[in-house]
């Protein structure tokens, strides 16, 4: 799964808009809609916050198993 699905299935699943998920990991609401489109890829600081406050693992976010 493409890590903008990971990313969209994360706001789905904690009712999150792109301004809360973007304030819950520290990062700019522009940062998380640039994800979302593919434009940019979660850096180290993001893939860490995103795995200490949803749980997910760094290699689902880049499709590694």
């Amino acid at each position: 799964m493409p890590f903008q699905d990971i990313i969209r299935e994360i706001m789905e699943t904690h009712g999150l808009s792109q301004e809360k998920l973007a304030e819950a990991i520290g990062v700019h609401q522009t940062t998380v809609g640039q994800w979302l489109l593919g434009k940019k890829k979660p850096g180290y600081d993001s893939i860490l916050a995103l795995y200490e406050k949803f749980g997910i693992e760094p290699n689902l976010l880049f499709g590694i198993e």
